[in-house]
Parts: structure tokens; C-alpha cells; sequence
């Protein structure tokens, strides 16, 4: 077994019940994280309201340097929020759309990002959607014709999430520069599984969380605002947490705060706080370069295991390019599914294909396993249909 993998399966106790590829949709519950939440209970019940002062105004703090240690940001340059939802609207709020309507997503986005704009049609934002030629990714040269001095936000992700292909963000983040309009980055599917530097990608925004990769579980997104934008935007979508000082309780005057935190709208999960932070750690004791070569080798062994079966999945050429999701087009994908988790494999299905993603506490041995199950799976189902 690999020294990487072999070092850390025994922190992920779901591993001894099921094979598991599923990151890309929530990532293993390590040890780390259920101490952490029961930690979290436990000061709660000792400390009730006062826990606030004295330890969990601090772990918020730890968050946001965590993530921005990850990122390559500072932490004030992060802001915490309950889902991506929130933080797109928060940041959707804080653009005029008067002169600069025109918002860029691609159809190979995670809906909520098209989804955030074309709710706003009556604010007079208008969303223009880029296609994909091969279901894998997106031309640069596409980006580079739609955008121009109408744009005011160019809003993509990084990896994206039925095809694992990882996007130029420092040629996109250039290009809509070069036109005067902001470049906003969904980094959920990227950060965790992938080195991230947001200053030498010269990105505006960036989102991500730690319900895959960074193995957090749902409840908390991190959203990095570059220093230079944040008195710039100045959201519309707000509350108390985004408060200069928020503890006056002030009802008659809003200042916003200086730093990030003024894009938080409210109080935060504080227990999903403690499960990132937990998560946070391994990937940090890790390395992002050491689980992106993981990763990668096991993908690849992976792919080329499909291949030896028969099987084609759906992947780019350029491996480099390609990060922790491996697409196979099939027929029925949610019945494929459903084969293999009677077999205790847990992967998951979008529109027209299953969803493999293996990660740094995987196995090519269960690698092989799966490659097995679908193909019992598929002929089973063959069989069912008959001649």
C-alpha cells in the first residue's frame, strides 16, 4: 500500500465499512472531526453563551487563517459563510448592474452559479452562458469573446464538477481584468485536492468549503476577497456580523466592517467550524502537492483499470489538466449506482454518467474492486434488458 494512503486510512473509520469514492461529493468523516464537534458540545454545555468570548470567537478566527494559509491569503481576507448560495448572493448584491449588466458563467459551472444571476434579471443583470464542445471543458478563446466592457463579473469554477477538468484561472482572471470586469472563482471541487495560490492566479474572489476536499463536512464556506476590492463591494445582503463594531448593537447606524467580515451575513455554524478546522489540519499536516500527486496516481490507475475492463471513461487528454473526478458515461447511471452500493461502494451519478473520485486514502486494490462491481453492474442490466 502507499506510504501516504497506508499512514492515514486508519483516520477515516467509514473506510472499514465501505469502499468509498465519493469525495467530490462529501468527503470521510475523519476522527479529527468527530472529536472536534464533540469538543464543540461539550464547551457549549459547560460555557453556554459565554463560550462565544472565550474559545469560539477564537475558532472562527483559526478558520480563516487556516484557509488562508491554504489559499496563499491573509486572514482578513476571508470571510465565513453557511453555503455558496449565501456568499454568490452576498457578492451579486454588492455589483451595478447599470453599466456593466453582463455576468459570464459557463454551462459546465455548478448551477448555483447561473442560478445566482438569472434571479437577478429584474436588478438588470444578464447572464451569458459559454458552452462546452467536448462535455470536459471550456475554450479560453470563448471566454476571451465574451467578455468585453459590458462584463462586470466573469463567475467560473476551477475544477469542474461532472468532468474533473481544472481551468486556466490565472488566463481567465486575466482576460476579464484586460476588460475591466472581476473574476470570481468557485474553488469547491479544487482546494483540498489541489495546490491553490490566489495571488499568483490573481483571482478577485474565491469560494470554497469544507464539505469535500478539505474534509469538513457541510455547514461552512470560506470566501477569499482580495485586499484591494474589499472597500469596493459594498453588499446589500448583510447583518450584524458585518458590522465595523458589531458588538455596540447599533440599530440607528451601518458601518460596514474593514476587512472581510463584512460579507458575513449572520452568526456562523459554529460546530462546522470545528469539523472544517479539524479538516483543515490533515490536509495542511499533508500538503496539497503531496495529495494532488496521490490523488493523480490514482486516477490514473483508475482510468486505466476502466480501460482494461472495456469500459471508456470520459477524461481530457492532457492528464495534467485533469484533477479527482472520473467521469463514465452509462446508460443507466442511477441504477449503477444503486448495484454497487448493495456491494457496500459507495460513488455517485450526475446526468448520463457515474462519478468516481478517489482520493489520498484510497487504494488502486479498491480501484479494482469498483472497476469490478460496474461491470457487473452493467452486465446485469444487460441482461435484464434482454435481446
Amino acid at each position: 500500500m502507499n506510504e501516504l494512503t497506508a499512514a492515514w486510512r486508519g483516520e477515516f473509520p467509514g473506510l472499514e465499512q465501505s469502499i468509498y469514492l465519493n469525495t467530490c461529493s462529501l468527503g470521510q468523516l475523519s476522527r479529527r472531526s468527530m472529536e472536534a464537534m464533540q469538543r464543540f458540545m461539550e464547551l457549549w454545555q459547560r460555557y453556554g453563551a459565554s463560550a462565544w468570548y472565550e474559545l469560539w470567537w477564537g475558532e472562527l478566527a483559526d478558520a480563516r487563517a487556516r484557509f488562508a494559509r491554504l489559499i496563499n491569503a491573509q486572514p482578513h481576507e476571508i470571510a465565513i459563510l453557511p453555503n455558496v448560495g449565501v456568499a454568490l448572493s452576498v457578492i451579486a448584491s454588492s455589483l451595478d448592474y447599470a453599466e456593466r449588466p453582463e455576468i459570464v458563467v459557463t454551462e459546465m459551472d455548478f448551477p448555483t452559479l447561473p442560478y445566482q444571476w438569472m434571479a437577478r434579471g429584474r436588478e438588470g443583470a444578464q447572464v451569458r452562458l459559454l458552452h462546452s464542445t467536448d462535455r470536459i471543458g471550456v475554450d479560453l478563446d470563448a471566454f476571451a469573446a465574451a467578455i468585453n466592457t459590458h462584463t462586470a463579473l466573469v463567475a467560473t469554477t476551477h475544477v469542474f464538477f461532472t468532468s474533473g477538468w481544472i481551468q486556466d484561472i490565472a488566463a481567465i482572471a486575466e482576460l476579464a481584468h484586460n476588460r475591466g470586469a472581476l473574476c470570481l472563482v468557485d474553488g469547491y471541487q479544487a482546494a483540498g485536492q489541489l495546490p491553490v495560490d490566489v495571488k499568483a492566479a490573481g483571482v478577485d474572489i474565491y469560494l470554497s468549503g469544507g464539505l469535500k476536499w478539505l474534509l469538513g463536512g457541510p455547514g461552512v464556506v470560506f470566501m477569499y476577497v482580495r485586499e484591494e476590492l474589499i472597500d469596493r463591494l459594498e453588499p446589500t445582503t448583510t447583518g450584524w456580523f458585518a458590522a465595523k463594531e458589531m458588538f455596540k448593537f447599533n440599530p440607528v447606524r451601518f458601518e460596514r466592517a474593514d476587512d472581510a467580515r463584512r460579507f458575513e451575513p449572520g452568526t456562523p455554524a459554529v460546530a462546522a467550524v470545528y469539523a472544517a478546522n479539524a479538516g483543515m489540519s490533515i490536509i495542511e499536516e499533508i500538503g496539497p502537492a503531496a495529495v494532488r500527486a496521490r490523488t493523480r496516481e490514482l486516477v490514473a490507475d483508475l482510468a486505466a483499470r476502466l480501460r482494461a475492463a472495456g469500459l471508456a471513461p470520459r477524461l481530457p487528454q492532457d492528464m495534467d489538466r485533469h484533477a479527482g473526478i472520473v467521469m463514465l458515461p452509462a446508460a443507466q447511471p442511477a441504477q449503477t449506482v444503486a448495484a454497487l452500493k448493495d456491494r457496500r461502494i459507495i460513488v455517485d451519478h450526475r446526468p448520463g454518467a457515474v462519478r468516481l473520485s478517489p482520493y489520498f486514502y484510497n487504494t488502486e486494490a479498491e480501484n479494482q474492486a469498483v472497476v469490478d462491481a460496474i461491470g457487473d453492474a452493467l452486465a446485469s442490466q444487460g441482461a435484464e434488458d434482454g435481446p
